[in-house]
């Protein structure tokens, strides 16, 4: 948990938007590093065409760029924002209301749950418990869910390397699927990691190896690497991660539009055979690095 956690009051900023611009607000929201987010349908008329996005924030931050490039990216005008408001909120409300809208999410066999959910232990089933400290990596954004999949389809053992972890949902979901294979995880963010070792315990994952930075020269080579960024942050590593990886390599945090400049960089390094997977706005590249 981050040192803003202790805070007794937060900022909130409820964004009422239309429906289907939701996923829209959310990602923008994301970008200027809300701590918490939250989804919230009228109560009286469910079907109305409007629903209220809320983020949560230590302080009031610079919103309208971040939203108004999210909204130009979904193909939303700014006509899709009825009302933006800020309020003060205590941690105990916004805590109460992920409770209400974070539900658990499957991907293949993985199940990522937040830590109050009954889910009954299955042996087809991998569970994912996690503590709602902060919004990424929750495993319910389409990025997260691509990643999963891939590694369930994929991943065969062997050693495996999450670059980006968040709060270290891929490098659990490896460690879970293979107990005895090298797993390790980096972020460039010291609160991630924090967050990213107290969810591996959560899980009895402790065969996971932290560290803070990125992939670099210096990195050893791993059968499996995942990387679930952003384009922008993919494109200057891509050739350091397509060097690292012997045999898979995932790329993710990638929007459908991006994908030409992802593509033309993997066949630039000779790395042509690669699958494209979708879910909504959002793709995934699952490279075979074998040679």
């Amino acid at each position: 948990m981050t040192s803003a956690s202790q805070n007794k009051n937060w900022l909130a900023v409820e964004i009422e938007i239309l429906r289907e611009a939701a996923e829209a607000v959310e990602f923008a929201l994301l970008e200027v590093d809300a701590l918490g987010t939250a989804i919230s349908t009228p109560v009286k008329n469910k079907d109305d065409e409007f629903l209220t996005v809320t983020g949560y924030f230590n302080e009031e931050v610079k919103l309208q760029d971040a939203l108004n490039e999210a909204l130009r990216i979904y193909g939303f005008s700014h006509d899709a924002v009825k009302r933006i408001q800020w309020s003060k909120v205590e941690q105990r409300d916004w805590l109460a209301e992920w409770k209400k809208s974070w539900q658990p999410v499957g991907s293949g066999r993985f199940i990522v749950a937040p830590t109050w959910s009954e889910i009954p232990e299955s042996p087809d089933k991998i569970i994912i418990r996690i503590e709602p400290g902060m919004a990424f990596g929750t495993g319910t954004h389409e990025t997260t869910r691509l990643c999963l999949s891939a590694i369930d389809k994929c991943y065969d053992g062997g050693s495996f390397l999450d670059v980006g972890t968040g709060t270290a949902i891929l490098a659990i979901a490896a460690a879970k699927m293979f107990a005895g294979s090298k797993v390790e995880a980096c972020d460039t963010d010291p609160d991630a990691l924090q967050i990213a070792r107290e969810n591996a315990q959560l899980n009895h994952a402790g065969n996971i190896i932290f560290y803070e930075g990125s992939i670099t020269r210096e990195t050893e080579h791993f059968d499996f690497v995942c990387a679930n960024l952003t384009a922008d942050v993919i494109l200057p590593l891509l050739s350091l991660l397509v060097e690292k990886a012997q045999k898979t390599l995932v790329l993710s945090g990638i929007l459908i539009e991006q994908e030409v400049m992802i593509a033309n960089k993997l066949v630039e390094l000779d790395r042509k055979d690669f699958a494209v997977n979708q879910l909504g706005e959002w793709i995934s590249v699952v490279v075979n690095c074998q040679k």
